[in-house]
């Protein structure tokens, strides 16, 4: 797009052709953008989905705990399980209600 004084846009204005030449550089706008760069090329020897020759993907980072975020962690479900509303402790016969995990089972009176 070229560079446009305000007197032409005025006479394209008052000629009628203004609506016209602005539609036509929107439509040269687009047919330019709708043109997908091209590529850059693959290396030699590049085999699309493959590791290189000789490598493989990397391991996962390893996860290292403290000994004090366990702890805290026992702690957390510890106070979970004892806060947690366990309405099968309530009702133990009930089929609905049976739950087999360590912290309802032991707790049962039958």
């Amino acid at each position: 797009m070229t560079d446009f004084d305000a007197s032409d846009i005025a006479a394209m204005r008052k000629e009628g052709d203004l609506r016209s030449f602005l539609r036509d550089q929107l439509r040269a706008g687009r047919t330019q953008k709708t043109a997908p760069p091209a590529p850059p090329p693959n290396p030699p020897g590049y085999r699309p989905g493959a590791w290189p020759t000789g490598t493989r993907p990397p391991d996962p980072p390893a996860q290292r705990h403290p000994p004090a975020a366990w702890d805290a962690a026992l702690t957390e479900y510890r106070n979970w399980l004892t806060t947690a509303d366990h309405t099968e402790l309530a009702q133990p016969d009930n089929p609905r209600h049976q739950c087999g995990c360590a912290a309802c089972t032991p707790r049962r009176n039958p």
